[in-house]
C-alpha cells in the first residue's frame, strides 16, 4: 500500500487535513473565498505515492471538471501529470468520497463546453489562460 505523502506546500497540506479531518464538513472552499473545492486523491507517477490535492468543485452532471491552471504558470502541475500515468483517483465532494477514472479532454468541441463551465464556476481561469502560452488541461472525473 502507497504511503501518502502531504503537499510541500503548507496551504494545501492545511487545506487538505482540515477537509479530511472533518469528514468533509470544514475547509470545502478555496482559501475562504466561500468557493467549493473537492480533495482529489491521487498516485505520484514518479514515486508512487499517495497525493491529495484541493481543486476547483465543477460539475457536469455527475462528473467532475479538474483544470489544471497552476494560476497560468508555464507548466503543468504536478498533478496533471499524475493523472496522465494512472488515471484512477478518489474524488471528495464534502461528505461524499468515491472512486473515478479520469480522462482528459482532447476533443475541442467538448473541451470548448467544459470550459466555459468551468469559467462560470472559477472566473480566474479566463485570467490565467490569457497568462500561460500552454493550452491548460481539463480533464473529466467520472464515477
Amino acid at each position: 500500500m502507497a504511503k501518502y505523502v502531504p503537499s510541500p506546500h503548507d496551504w494545501v497540506r492545511e487545506q487538505v487535513d482540515l477537509y479530511e479531518s472533518s469528514g468533509g464538513t470544514k475547509g470545502t472552499t478555496l482559501l475562504d473565498t466561500g468557493l467549493p473545492v473537492v480533495i482529489v486523491t491521487h498516485q505520484g507517477q514518479k514515486t508512487g505515492a499517495i497525493r491529495k490535492t484541493p481543486l476547483m468543485r465543477v460539475k457536469d452532471g455527475d462528473n467532475y471538471i479538474l483544470v489544471g491552471s497552476q494560476g497560468g504558470a508555464p507548466k503543468d502541475p504536478a498533478w496533471v501529470h499524475n493523472l496522465r500515468a494512472e488515471p484512477h483517483i478518489e474524488l471528495r465532494d464534502q461528505t461524499i468520497v468515491r472512486p473515478m477514472r479520469v480522462r482528459e479532454v482532447k476533443d475541442e468541441a467538448e473541451r470548448a463546453r467544459l470550459w466555459t463551465l468551468a469559467v462560470a464556476a472559477y472566473p480566474p481561469y479566463a485570467e490565467y489562460q490569457a497568462r500561460t502560452k500552454r493550452q491548460i488541461p481539463v480533464f473529466v472525473a467520472a464515477p
